[in-house]
């Protein structure tokens, strides 16, 4: 446990890269600590969440598209051996005792 030996190198991002100007949600924090006579040094490390946010509706279409592939690969695979095997005709004819009529 934790004998490993990692070559690589983990590379930590310079902190003067993440600047509040531009983003509207931090500069509003901002202007309201202000206003108050208030400053918060570390409003910077709040940078990452907001740098390439596309808004809530952004995340949820991309989250959606990115289980909607592997959703629908799963359903046209389950359909195909449905198909082949005929399991759901298997199960209906066994249901209803190899009669196709509703009692």
């Amino acid at each position: 446990m934790g004998g490993e030996h990692h070559t690589e190198k983990f590379q930590i991002p310079d902190w003067k890269q993440y600047k509040v100007d531009g983003l509207k949600n931090l500069e509003w924090t901002r202007t309201k600590l202000a206003d108050k006579g208030l400053k918060d040094p570390w409003l910077r490390n709040e940078v990452w969440r907001y740098q390439n946010w596309r808004g809530f509706g952004g995340e949820a279409l991309a989250n959606l598209a990115r289980g909607f592939k592997w959703a629908l690969g799963a359903m046209i695979i389950t359909v195909a051996v449905d198909q082949v095997f005929g399991i759901s005709k298997a199960r209906r004819a066994a249901h209803h005792g190899g009669h196709d009529e509703h009692h």
